[in-house]
């Protein structure tokens, strides 16, 4: 099985739960004394752009509803809001296809984009066109996956947490339950994220499971993770699955329609993460046990404020952004901003999504689902 190195993360002085929280009052507060618009420091890089700036947005894929449904439109309204209407952000997703991407990259090089954000369909695979970025003086932030070569920042979940939370939730539900077989259904090799929650969700599972059997699901695509999980169903059997981990919401979804396509009810607890609005349904109908539910609009905002203040040289502003430090495979001590991420079950979905403004109750609580909303309250 091939393997990414696993991004390894430097100590910092402040939990990591408490990260992003102050990184933002940070900024705000610098905001507000006039520090980042260099009164008071001296000692600040004077901005290099003004506000007619271009964004470089590159997307991976269109698979995960959330990169066209959330990132991208929220990303271009921060870095509008943020440059009074003059920046503009150049969009492209590659639908999954490191190649595409690669072509997309470069087009942006040529174009002159004046910052890059990345989200790598291939991680390894994009470090030659960060380098190519660099040498033509465009600075590259990754975003959500840790892309390797010499990028100036990365912004993310906490990866770590959220396989612990996973895996935490997992064995929890099972309980002392006798039968504690379960499938691993990870994502993708070519994402380092993977690799970063499937490690975490073994530090916790490890001690009170035993894996039956284990898969990567290829691109993350759900029509790989299904046909993985009806080989588990012949290997391991219908009876002696205990629990899945599901990497995401995409892969609980195959995962449980094979269950349930085999008979089996009802399900056995499936993991998942991203909080996609199909995925909440299923939690509401007991289908799928849990999802993680990460703040895509804490995430894109971030990211343009810190594409903004690297662009303008606003370096007390993007420090203040950054104040964890990561290592990729090529690049060491990178700036740095880990979001902090939540467990989502029939408990929360009212206070973490719904609160939000990420779904409705009336998109999650169709005819389909309308008893269910009710028993939960989400409906009364």
């Amino acid at each position: 099985m091939t393997r990414n190195t696993r991004t390894r993360r430097r100590p910092v002085a402040r939990g990591r739960t408490t990260v992003a929280a102050a990184a933002s009052a940070t900024a705000l507060s610098l905001a507000s004394c006039g520090v980042v618009d260099g009164i008071g420091d001296e000692s600040r890089v004077s901005p290099t752009k003004g506000d007619d700036i271009t964004v470089g947005l590159l997307l991976p894929e269109k698979e995960n509803a959330r990169y066209e449904q959330f990132d991208h439109p929220i990303f271009e309204k921060k870095v509008a809001e943020l440059t009074g209407g003059k920046g503009t952000v150049a969009y492209a997703n590659a639908g999954g296809k490191a190649e595409t991407q690669s072509r997309q990259l470069d087009r942006m090089v040529a174009d002159k984009v004046d910052i890059l954000v990345v989200d790598a369909v291939d991680a390894k695979g994009i470090a030659s066109g960060v380098k190519k970025a660099k040498d033509a003086g465009i600075p590259v932030i990754a975003y959500d996956r840790l892309a390797q070569g010499p990028i100036d920042a990365y912004i993310s979940f906490d990866n770590e947490l959220v396989g612990q939370v996973q895996g935490r939730a997992l064995v929890e539900k099972l309980g002392t339950s006798a039968a504690k077989k379960i499938i691993m259904m990870n994502g993708a090799t070519t994402d380092p994220n993977a690799a970063q929650f499937k490690d975490a969700a073994l530090s916790e599972l490890q001690d009170g499971t035993e894996i039956a059997k284990e898969y990567d699901t290829k691109d993350w695509d759900p029509k790989y993770a299904k046909a993985n999980m009806e080989k588990a169903v012949k290997a391991v059997g219908l009876d002696n699955i205990a629990g899945v981990y599901a990497a995401n919401d995409g892969i609980a979804g195959a995962v449980i329609d094979v269950l349930k396509t085999a008979g089996v009810s009802p399900v056995p607890p499936v993991t998942g993460q991203d909080a996609e609005l199909a995925a909440v349904q299923r939690i509401v109908s007991g289908d799928q046990y849990m999802s993680v539910y990460k703040s895509y609009p804490q995430e894109a905002n971030a990211a343009a404020e810190m594409a903004v203040a690297k662009v303008q040289g606003r370096m007390i502003e993007f420090d203040a952004l950054t104040r964890e430090r990561v290592d990729s495979p090529t690049t060491e001590n990178v700036p740095a901003q880990l979001v902090s991420v939540v467990a989502l079950t029939k408990d929360n979905i009212k206070d973490t999504v719904v609160a939000d403004g990420i779904h409705t109750v009336k998109q999650i609580c169709t005819s389909d689902y309308r008893a269910a909303c009710q028993e939960i309250g989400l409906l009364k």
